[in-house]
């Protein structure tokens, strides 16, 4: 019997200590141009990520910008299974509700649904398998997009106060044949996700530093 209750115990040990392990956590802080803006942070445990975004752009101390976001999603392997995500940008709300349905991905932005492909993925810049997809789905707003990923070589930077290498990636979204999406990322030798740059449509340079 006690040999028994050592081997269940030894087995819930192992399985928490699995669980551990493939929980991972990235925090940054997000820049526009010289001033810093708010936080984006991303948890994943095991095949569940949560996504919670703050931004808030001050001109002459009066707030010109407010930005939330947040969204959870459910993995299999490199296919979205679920997805719930909410954006409130100044006054606009948007919410997208999405679910694997037999051999489709089901995708609802308030009353509109799009029909996609059974495996899909949005932007998990955290899995490095996007770099090899051809389009993504923006949680945001429901946006499928056509995807060109140019791979730049090696870069060296800092995170967190350390220099390293790390291996630069452009990456291209167009939606509708507009330009979309200019996205520069970054991944340590062990392809793990360490930085982020975005030019948004106004010209505007967005900087996620990690934290």
């Amino acid at each position: 019997m006690i040999k028994r209750i050592t081997l269940s115990l030894a087995l819930a040990y192992s399985v928490l200590c699995s669980q551990m392990v493939q929980a991972q956590e990235w925090s940054f802080a997000v820049w526009l141009d010289q001033q810093q803006i708010g936080t984006h942070r991303f948890s994943l445990d095991q095949n569940q990520l949560q996504s919670r975004a703050d931004f808030k752009v001050k001109v002459l101390f009066i707030n010109a910008y407010r930005y939330q976001h947040q969204a959870d999603e459910t993995w299999q392997g490199p296919c979205l299974k679920k997805l719930s995500a909410h954006t409130e940008e100044n006054k606009a709300r948007t919410d997208v509700t999405g679910q694997q349905q037999d051999a489709q991905f089901v995708v609802e932005n308030n009353s509109r649904k799009q029909f996609l492909p059974g495996c899909v993925m949005t932007f998990a810049y955290w899995n490095p398998e996007i770099l090899k997809q051809t389009r993504l789905l923006n949680p945001q707003n429901a946006e499928y997009l056509d995807i060109t990923v140019t791979d730049q070589g090696f870069k060296n930077m800092t995170v967190k106060g350390q220099a390293i290498s790390a291996h630069q990636y452009y990456l291209q979204g167009r939606f509708e044949g507009k330009d979309k999406l200019k996205i520069t990322l970054w991944y340590d030798q062990k392809q793990e996700w360490v930085g982020l740059e975005s030019v948004t449509p106004e010209g505007y340079k967005i900087v996620y530093k990690l934290i």
